[in-house]
């Protein structure tokens, strides 16, 4: 994990670029981030590593083991505590970190929780079926039938489907661009979508498939330019012809 940074999801809404292209955004406010701890790999942890904190919040709800981590490196009080490992941009404890930490046109990896759904039936949780709706298929429209055997080996298999707590897990969407980077409000406006509800805490970090100075990135770059390059030559076009028929 090179660079990451904590957020918390705003919302959506849409941009439009300079050829009136519109694109779905998710806006992720990221920070101030604040550097609570750098750990060296020649110091006694072992391993080189930052921990960031975000959200300030009051000391009495911190634990005291909490508290007196953040006090022993002269931080304050967070909500978040996050430690991103090999972090490649070189900070001192007391940092603050921000949207500028990344660019437009990078590409993130967004970590989020997905929303709680409570207790779901197979239908719904794994995308069964369901039974039939006529034909004497009376009481089992939205069932998943047979979950084990008879007399061997007499038990439901392990890992089975059925009905249960849907939601609420870690999940992380990979390769996603970024859009627009405003560092006055400390806020980045990412394409598409990822898990999690407005207002939760996720975790941004560099893509680990798409990086800077990859092929797939250069390729992507090239397809995007080629698109962007034929639509701005249809326009002129269409502009030509309407310069043509106003001449008639």
């Amino acid at each position: 994990m090179p660079l990451g940074i904590i957020g918390k999801k705003l919302g959506h809404t849409r941009v439009y670029d300079a050829n009136g292209v519109m694109t779905p955004v998710t806006v992720v406010l990221v920070g101030p981030n604040r550097v609570l701890q750098v750990k060296s790999k020649d110091g006694k942890d072992g391993y080189n590593a930052v921990q960031l904190g975000f959200d300030d919040q009051k000391e009495q709800r911190l634990t005291k083991a909490v508290l007196g981590h953040v006090k022993k490196f002269n931080g304050v009080a967070v909500k978040r505590i996050q430690e991103f490992r090999d972090f490649s941009k070189e900070v001192k404890a007391g940092d603050l970190i921000g949207a500028d930490l990344f660019a437009v046109g990078q590409f993130v990896d967004c970590i989020g929780t997905t929303k709680g759904r409570g207790f779901e039936g197979v239908v719904k949780r794994h995308g069964f079926r369901g039974g039939d709706m006529t034909h004497g298929a009376k009481g089992w429209h939205r069932r998943s039938g047979a979950i084990g055997q008879r007399l061997f080996p007499g038990t439901v298999m392990r890992g089975m489907k059925m009905p249960g707590h849907m939601g609420q897990v870690r999940r992380t969407s990979q390769n996603l661009e970024i859009v627009q980077v405003r560092t006055v409000d400390n806020v980045l406006l990412i394409r598409g979508n990822f898990p999690g509800s407005e207002g939760d805490y996720c975790v941004i970090r560099e893509a680990k498939k798409i990086s800077i100075g990859s092929a797939r990135l250069k390729q992507i770059t090239d397809m995007r330019q080629k698109a962007k390059d034929a639509l701005a030559g249809g326009a002129a076009k269409k502009e030509e012809k309407k310069a043509a028929a106003k001449k008639k």
